[in-house]
């Protein structure tokens, strides 16, 4: 495949990540556009790898502690809106304050 249309590819999940970031108003939605951010960068960090050089597999090596990562942020995050939603009765994002009670 060439290399073009996958960083097209991971271009555009960026941005659909991205705007869904900026517009969503649901947590376990921003936290499922987190992680598509999260895998359009692994996608570049694996293309740009093989673009540069073969031999090594620094962009790969990344990409597997980046995927780890983002486990355990997806972890944490659920575990945050569990709590959160125990508490309030929603996963809104604008109703989320805890300091107001």
């Amino acid at each position: 495949m060439m290399f073009e249309h996958v960083l097209f590819l991971s271009a555009y999940l960026f941005s659909i990540g991205i705007y869904g970031l900026i517009t969503s108003r649901s947590m376990v939605r921003a936290l499922m556009c987190l992680e598509l951010i999260l895998n359009s960068v692994n996608i570049n960090l694996v293309t740009f790898s093989d673009l540069f050089d073969n031999r090594q597999l620094k962009g790969d090596i990344f990409s597997i502690f980046v995927i780890a990562i983002a486990a355990a942020e997806a972890a944490i995050g659920l575990a945050i809106v569990s709590s959160i939603y125990r508490n309030r009765k929603s996963t809104r994002i604008n109703q989320s304050n805890l300091l107001n009670k």
